[in-house]
């Protein structure tokens, strides 16, 4: 077996404080730093230990059923559900969507967000500095940035295109595309929750939008939304996300390859075409 780099796999002092044993092994996605070990999958802690026990928190409070599963978060001896900055949950077998499960994979996550409908906003929410809550807030006209080179025109054209609407936000999964794994005889497990403020019929279009960015989708796909009036303005403002994510990522005064920058020409004229036949 190929020896993992050191910085991918948890020191024994982690699994030791776990209670875990056994050899990690890789696992696909998760930006490829997740590794399993016995029944538990370890990765290094996205966000704040306040983030991260607030997740925790969430997901052990989830009653099972209703149209969806969650891994139980896996806490240390003494309660704590980060060590050393790893943290641990229950692996759930199955297969990530979305290929053949779009309609499930959105499915699952209307499921997910009537569970999440009445908890409240997280203070850390507005504090988080990351790529992706940077581009959460430019695409809500929060704020303002510079992209990076190749990404300006069609931003521009998405910003052309944003109108205001009026939705009741609410805590979202803000990254369901790959997120959520199908397994025969078992509920869709929605995992690796990226959590959001924000109407959920966007959590949808960025799903979508994902799969006009990266994916051959179905043609019925882009329609979505049940019908909603404010459908294709949340495909602009999940456009608008990713787009700045992915500038945020390389840097402002970096060079979004061409075939990336490509990718948002395309999809950003289709939804203007969309947006032109309403």
């Amino acid at each position: 077996m190929t020896e993992l780099p050191s910085n991918t796999v948890p020191p024994p002092s982690v699994l030791d404080a776990f209670g875990v044993e056994g050899t990690p092994v890789p696992l696909d996605g998760g930006r490829g730093r997740s590794v399993r070990v016995g029944g538990f999958v370890f990765k290094p802690a996205d966000g704040t230990e306040e983030e991260v026990e607030w997740a925790a928190s969430v997901f052990e409070r989830l009653a099972p059923g209703g149209g969806f599963r969650v891994p139980a978060p896996l806490r240390a001896a003494d309660g704590q559900s980060v060590v050393e900055g790893w943290t641990a949950c229950e692996f759930l077998d199955g297969e990530p969507g979305p290929r053949g499960r779009w309609s499930d994979v959105i499915s699952a996550g209307r499921a997910f967000h009537a569970a999440l409908r009445k908890l409240p906003r997280p203070g850390f929410l507005a504090r988080r500095t990351h790529p992706w809550a940077v581009a959460d807030r430019v695409a809500w006209g929060e704020e303002e940035t510079e992209v990076a080179a190749g990404l300006a025109g069609p931003l521009s054209a998405l910003l052309e295109l944003r109108r205001p609407v009026e939705q009741a936000s609410q805590l979202v999964h803000g990254d369901l595309t790959g997120n959520v794994l199908f397994a025969a005889g078992e509920e869709p497990a929605v995992i690796d929750f990226s959590p959001y403020w924000r109407p959920p019929l966007f959590a949808e279009a960025v799903v979508v939008a994902d799969g006009l960015l990266w994916f051959d989708p179905p043609p019925g796909l882009l329609v979505g939304g049940g019908g909603h009036p404010d459908w294709r303005q949340m495909l602009v403002c999940a456009l608008i996300f990713r787009l700045v994510a992915h500038s945020e990522l390389v840097g402002p005064s970096g060079q979004a390859r061409a075939d990336e920058a490509a990718r948002y020409v395309r999809a950003t004229g289709v939804v203007r075409h969309r947006l032109a036949d309403a």
